[in-house]
């Protein structure tokens, strides 16, 4: 089992910043891929951003690309999202997940809210 814990969520004002930390505890050598995903109110849930355990290849959704960031610190098994030039269609629930081999974000964690005000 991976358990992962996301925080960093809030408040700010359009064309601010944030991070997100996911920590992941348990199996952790298990992990192969990890991402962060969003999901706005009456919207299903997104992609955002995903980083490999091995060579840290990331991948961003159109959307964030040029304005977020993925990153990990193996040491420490967390994993980052810094969100820079926020727009209000950022708001949204943030949620971390994992895959280990054979599956596909098979383990995800309890979600933050980021909230972006005009």
């Amino acid at each position: 089992q991976v358990q992962l814990v996301e925080s960093g969520g809030g408040l700010v004002q359009a064309g601010g910043s944030l991070r997100l930390s996911c920590a992941a505890s348990g199996r952790t050598f298990s992990v192969s891929e990890m991402g962060w995903f969003r999901q706005a109110p009456g919207k299903e849930r997104q992609f955002v951003a995903s980083i490999t355990w091995t060579d840290s290849s990331t991948h961003y959704a159109d959307s964030v690309k040029g304005r977020f960031t993925i990153s990990r610190d193996n040491a420490k098994n967390t994993v980052y999202l810094q969100m820079n030039s926020l727009k209000p269609e950022d708001t949204a629930v943030y949620y971390c997940a994992a895959s280990t081999p054979g599956a596909r974000y098979n383990y995800w964690g309890q979600g933050t809210q980021v909230t972006v005000s005009s």
